[in-house]
């Protein structure tokens, strides 16, 4: 490219200044030339008034002496004596004679004017004027030359900002290429410093938000498979109970080491996807959930609705009627367990911009915390009441609490020893809401994990929540890629 600009610059330049040059140089020609005859004539005509005064030769021969330095001017008298150097054809000068007329014109050896002058008695004298071919053309060429000089100053400098540019525009497009191999061969923290024209500059701040794109969409799509993994880890706790409880029956130990071996596996998903993206998230969400604009419950665009969605009836859910369901179904094994399980929910309404199958697994990994940190036996107990702008979710357990609260909300860090993601779940769940998750002792003496709600408008009522909602939540989280990254000390 560099070549191609100076080859173009070379050829517009060139041809600029040729059609400058060319009319220029003829000009300054023209004008050495009209200067010289010029002078000529006026020499000539200045004798006019002495030949009209006097034809004798001394005084004739005075004149021109004082008028030609140079021996250019000759005087024709009319008895055929010539004064001074002669230089014109004889036939022009018995031409300028009989005519009487003013002739001009150019010889082998310059350009030659004769200017008759007539004397009493019908005489005529001609006057000579000279000017050799060296005096036509005096200083054109050094003019030419200036010009010249100029002219090729102007074509090196044009092909040297030309090269110049070009430097620029390849320098910004190399980077660019290379840029683009090095995040096509993996390299997610590539960036482009946007240089060079505007055209690349944009380029490259279209390169730069590509990536953060791609960055987050790799860290959305790990995280996802990391929730939907751990949401597995629900069910199976319940197999792994149920096989306990089955105790030394036939086919118990393969069932267990079924389950045991299962759980391995999901621990494994979980942790690979979390452990191959080397770049973390882009900047640019809040912990509202503003983020990037997908946030705002538009989902993916299929009508089901966003965690933080709108209000349509697919991402709202009351919480009163949720948390009762799922504690019923925990019961069962607490049961088992010899757990103590309390309830207290409110009667008032408990909307929230959530969707059923989201508040689930909210409640689902703060239970199964529960019974996967405290030994059997221990008691728990789930509350849900309703302030003037939110809705509050407790689970306390009688269990050893949690040492370090603020090092379990540290999203992949468990001081339980599984996968650290089952309160990062409720924590942006309820930063979806524009609420929040703390963690401190309860009044049964152990850990008290208490999740705020935002309230949601008041709508008509909702339908049935949909399981197609689990695919939405993807889109929800993209607005929080730049909320702290949350964990608990249990899976």
């Amino acid at each position: 490219m560099r070549r191609a600009l100076a080859g173009v610059a070379l050829a517009v330049t060139s041809m600029v200044a040729l059609s400058f040059l060319i009319p220029l140089a003829l000009l300054v020609q023209s004008e050495a030339r009209a200067r010289s005859t010029t002078e000529a004539e006026q020499r000539a005509s200045a004798l006019a008034p002495v030949l009209a005064l006097t034809t004798r030769s001394r005084d004739v021969q005075q004149a021109v002496s004082g008028l030609d330095s140079e021996r250019r001017l000759a005087v024709h008298l009319p008895d055929g004596e010539v004064i001074g150097d002669r230089h014109a054809p004889a036939s022009a000068l018995a031409r300028a004679e009989r005519e009487r007329e003013t002739l001009a014109m150019d010889t082998d050896d310059g350009w030659v004017y004769l200017q008759p002058v007539i004397l009493a008695g019908d005489r005529v004298a001609v006057v000579e004027s000279f000017v050799p071919r060296s005096a036509l053309t005096r200083g054109v060429v050094l003019s030419w030359g200036v010009m010249s000089l100029l002219a090729v100053g102007l074509v090196a400098g044009s092909v040297l900002v030309a090269d110049r540019l070009g430097a620029r525009v390849v320098r910004s497009s190399r980077e660019l290429s290379r840029a683009s191999n090095a995040l096509g061969e993996g390299d997610l923290g590539i960036r482009v410093e946007p240089a060079g024209p505007p055209e690349l500059k944009e380029a490259g701040r279209a390169f730069n938000s590509m990536a953060d794109r791609v960055v987050g969409l790799l860290a959305t799509e790990r995280e996802l498979v990391a929730d939907l993994s751990h949401r597995l880890r629900t069910p199976l706790t319940a197999l792994r109970l149920e096989a306990e409880r089955m105790g030394s029956a036939p086919g118990s130990e393969r069932l267990t080491a079924a389950i045991t071996h299962l759980q391995t596996e999901i621990d494994s998903i979980i942790s690979a996807a979390r452990s191959p993206l080397a770049v973390g998230p882009p900047g640019g969400g809040t912990a509202d959930g503003s983020g990037d604009g997908n946030g705002d419950g538009d989902g993916n665009g299929d009508g089901d609705g966003a965690a933080s969605g709108d209000g349509a009836a697919g991402s709202r859910c009351e919480v009163s009627g949720v948390v009762r369901r799922r504690v019923e179904f925990w019961a069962v094994l607490a049961g088992q367990q010899g757990r103590p399980c309390g309830l207290d929910v409110t009667d008032e309404p408990t909307p929230v911009r959530l969707p059923y199958d989201d508040l689930a697994a909210v409640v689902d990994a703060l239970i199964g915390n529960v019974f996967q940190h405290t030994p059997e036996g221990t008691a728990f107990a789930v509350e849900v009441e309703r302030t003037a702008g939110s809705v509050v979710l407790c689970v306390d357990d009688a269990g050893p609490g949690i040492a370090d609260p603020d090092l379990a909300l540290e999203r992949g860090v468990s001081v339980g020893g599984s996968t650290g993601l089952g309160l990062d779940i409720a924590l942006r769940a309820a930063r979806t809401t524009r609420g929040d998750l703390t963690i401190g002792r309860g009044p049964l003496g152990g850990a008290r994990v208490r999740v705020e709600l935002g309230l949601a408008p008041a709508v008509p009522p909702a339908g049935t929540p949909s399981r197609a909602s689990r695919a939405v939540r993807a889109a929800a989280r993209r607005g929080k890629r730049t909320t702290p990254d949350r964990g608990g000390p249990a899976g």
